[in-house]
């Protein structure tokens, strides 16, 4: 049987190094975040569209 490689985890730059911020992974068709006080935990997949509308809107895209 063929394992998925792990996840490769980024941080917010906004956390400035702090340990309250959320993760992000990309994972086919969808991107994985998480809390980074808990990786072990289980992390929240999100469809990929929605991500990109999601992040456009955070940045005041008048597009989104």
């Amino acid at each position: 049987m063929k394992t998925s490689p792990r996840p490769s985890w980024r941080k917010s730059s906004y956390s400035n190094g702090q340990a309250n911020c959320v993760e992000v992974a990309g994972r086919p068709g969808a991107i994985a975040v998480r809390d980074s006080k808990d990786p072990g935990g289980p992390p929240l997949a999100v469809a990929s569209s929605t991500w990109r509308a999601f992040t456009r809107r955070i940045k005041g895209d008048p597009g989104a």
